[in-house]
């Protein structure tokens, strides 16, 4: 699986950078500074390598110890291997692990497919990037409409 992160604004290469070689030298010392604009994006298995399977992002991230960072405004969009978007994920707040390739929270979450027939919130989850797997923990509720050019009968 191929990952790329980007980081859009010039005050995140040097943190970036001081990560790096704090690992490299095994310091654990605490990181400062922020990045905005964040964005992470995970790519399908070989032979779909060239395809987008998934991209977080957030509007800020805030380096923490340990390779972890905490991501405001969460928002991750999900692909298939056609490139037709799937899902929308949003939550304001989450802990994204670099090293784990994970993102969790405490916090509300709302997950809904691209043409908003299907809705799920919850408060607390864990979302797997490795298999894209999402677990909504706790007062999950799901909303099915109907879409209007279908006709469903019982």
């Amino acid at each position: 699986m191929k990952a790329e992160i980007q980081k859009l604004k010039s005050g995140w290469p040097a943190i970036s950078a001081a990560l790096a070689l704090a690992v490299a030298l095994g310091v654990r010392a605490q990181p400062t500074g922020h990045a905005t604009d964040f964005t992470t994006t995970e790519y399908y298995e070989p032979p779909h390598q060239q395809q987008v399977k998934s991209i977080l992002s957030g509007a800020e991230a805030q380096p923490q110890p340990g390779g972890l960072l905490i991501i405001k405004q969460l928002k991750l969009r999900t692909f298939g291997l056609d490139g037709t978007p799937e899902k929308v994920v949003t939550a304001p707040e989450c802990i994204y692990d670099t090293q784990g390739a994970t993102a969790s929270s405490a916090g509300p979450l709302q997950l809904q497919n691209v043409d908003g027939t299907f809705r799920v919130e919850g408060e607390g989850f864990l979302w797997r990037q490795t298999n894209s797997f999402l677990t909504i923990s706790n007062n999950v509720r799901t909303w099915i409409e109907k879409d209007a050019k279908t006709n469903l009968k019982p």
